[in-house]
């Protein structure tokens, strides 16, 4: 099967999907510390985003976004419970952005049940979709995990963050190395969702894994409050964790998306994490990958033309555009097996 990048230039199946208006998300967290820009168009509805479209690089990948479908169960402790926003939606929104290619992200709402997920990648096809999954290593066979290959699924995803529980040294290089072990022969990847301040425990386990690791949404930092009209600033390295994830992107194993900014920021501008896209930049860029997050679940309003027009800002050349939102992907979501 041809790579991927011989795969994109077939004719865009994002087109060839019915258009379908998407529900409101129910309005779960405060966004009052949101700009208005950020706010302004609701990315959830369907709408013109010619001035980013335009710069967008051709066959981009939207590397973190999420489908959900009322015909598939929630588990009984889901954290929340949205709105349909279905493989269509998905698609639809994508291609107001110029998009061409997503990664569909196992949400937490459905526990070890990836049905969701692999449905919307059989209708999207493996050309332009990949999937990172949740499983159960005690009860997941590697047959299984072959046939979900073939659709498009290129890893595994550990939420520690959602589940409000920290995991133990031990208990992370436990839990790592079992679903390293299961998906390796595969060539697939662990995305990981953590707060920041876990990474240098990550540093520690990673170079054991033999595999590849993508970490969400900037690394998950407590960022500071800055008075930026004071001019005041911040030194990312004084963030905790921030040294070991620039030293982990350096050592050329992993990732970090830079994806969810409405869920970090403390700034209205968003110019504490333009520093760090800066540092991810300057240091490793062939590391980073630009994500959605759509449809941003437990948030209502977003509209993330802002920070796809800041993210192509903060790249400054086509080259690094091109890495940030298609090749970094390409060479992340693909494997040694198959297409």
């Amino acid at each position: 099967m041809p790579a991927l990048s011989t795969i994109a230039a077939r004719p865009c199946l994002l087109t060839a999907l019915p258009t379908l208006r998407t529900a409101a998300i129910r309005p779960r967290l405060d966004l009052s510390g949101l700009s208005k820009a950020f706010l302004n168009t609701p990315s959830t509805k369907l709408g013109s985003h010619e001035p980013v479209k335009s710069r967008v690089p051709p066959r981009s990948w939207d590397s973190h976004m999420h489908v959900v479908e009322p015909r598939y169960p929630l588990i009984a402790n889901a954290a929340y419970k949205p709105t349909p926003h279905t493989i269509e939606d998905a698609i639809a929104f994508e291609s107001s952005l110029g998009i061409e290619n997503v990664v569909l992200v196992q949400p937490s709402i459905y526990g070890f049940d990836n049905s969701c997920l692999l449905d919307a990648l059989r209708r999207i096809g493996p050309s332009r979709g990949r999937g990172i999954i949740v499983i159960d290593p005690a009860n997941t066979e590697p047959a299984t995990l072959r046939a979900w290959h073939t659709l498009g699924v290129r890893g595994v995803r550990m939420n520690f963050k959602s589940s409000g529980k920290e995991p133990t040294r031990e208990e992370l290089r436990r839990t790592l190395l079992e679903q390293a072990e299961l998906i390796r022969p595969l060539g697939w990847m662990i995305q990981v969702h953590t707060a920041m301040s876990m990474i240098p425990l990550l540093e520690e386990v990673i170079p054991q894994l033999g595999i590849k690791v993508c970490i969400d949404h900037f690394g998950g930092p407590d960022l500071p409050q800055v008075d930026w009209d004071k001019g005041e600033s911040f030194d990312p390295y004084s963030l905790p964790g921030f040294p070991s994830l620039i030293a982990l992107l350096k050592a050329g194993k992993t990732y970090v998306k830079i994806s969810a900014p409405y869920r970090l920021s403390k700034d209205e501008k968003f110019r504490d994490l333009e520093i760090i896209i800066r540092e991810f930049l300057r240091e490793a860029t062939n590391q980073i990958l630009y994500a959605t997050d759509w449809p941003h679940t437990r948030f209502s309003g977003i509209n993330v033309e802002p920070f796809t027009e800041q993210c192509l800002r903060i790249c400054g050349s086509q080259s690094s555009a091109e890495r940030v939102f298609r090749l970094n992907a390409e060479e992340l979501m693909d494997s040694s097996l198959g297409f």
